[in-house]
């Protein structure tokens, strides 16, 4: 497992001990070494991953003290759990289908050849993780950055944050990864075409699509998500109702 993917996922662990209570606003996390010890990882990547969190606003690190907890923001995670998969991807559809024809318009030739790069890592790749893999984050923030408007690429990270921060938006988005994968490849390499012939409607076209695919998946996965939680009501109900009583 590459170190980038490492440290993401040890905030995530973090992470997930701050929202439980484990971590309060205010106190202090173990040092680099206990919580290495505690992840079975190098302080290398703890220290990229506290890092990270500092950036996301979860915690703030004072030098020769320590790291601690934010209280949250109004722009915290807390103020997203409402937030669903279904309203994430109407909205990623709505901007990036316009990000794409904007860059598609301005991109340069450097900028094509760094967006061809990371679509040939994404060829071939099974994206089983839950938080989204590396070569699917950069593709959509190349787009974004070769828009040259800094507010974008602002905009797709918080986006992005939302897909891998809300519980309810990753665990959907993790079972999409997971069983919808032939049409990846191909639905991105037509984007990729046709901002590289600078073909302003046809990227736009590529995106929507893309995205609407999407949608189509969320909804089974939805279903699924459904169809199984009912099933394990029903065995709990039965376990609970009808289970025999024991003879007197």
């Amino acid at each position: 497992m590459s170190s980038h993917r490492l440290y993401k996922q040890i905030a995530r662990q973090i992470l997930d001990l701050i929202d439980s209570g484990e971590y309060p606003a205010g106190t202090r996390l173990p040092g680099e070494r206990e919580l290495a010890e505690q992840f079975g990882v190098s302080r290398v990547v703890i220290r990229e991953a506290e890092l990270s969190l500092e950036t996301l606003g979860h915690v703030e690190i004072k030098i020769g003290s320590g790291v601690y907890v934010r209280t949250p923001s109004v722009g915290s995670l807390s103020r997203m759990q409402t937030i669903t998969a279904f309203d994430l991807t109407q909205t990623r559809l709505t901007f990036e289908a316009e990000n794409a024809a904007f860059a598609a318009r301005v991109i340069s030739d450097a900028q094509i050849a760094e967006l061809e790069r990371v679509l040939e890592q994404m060829k071939g790749e099974t994206p089983v993780v839950a938080d989204g893999d590396d070569s699917d984050h950069n593709f959509h923030l190349l787009i974004a950055a070769a828009t040259g408007n800094q507010a974008n690429v602002h905009i797709l990270e918080e986006l992005w944050r939302i897909r891998t921060e809300v519980e309810t938006v990753r665990s959907v988005y993790s079972v999409v990864c997971e069983t919808s994968t032939e049409h990846r490849f191909e639905e991105h390499q037509k984007i990729f075409e046709a901002i590289r012939d600078r073909n302003r409607e046809r990227a736009r076209e590529a995106m929507t699509e893309h995205f609407s695919r999407l949608f189509e998946a969320l909804l089974d996965a939805s279903e699924q998500q459904a169809i199984n939680e009912a099933r394990r009501r029903s065995l709990s109900n039965r376990e609970r109702y009808l289970k025999p009583v024991s003879a007197v």
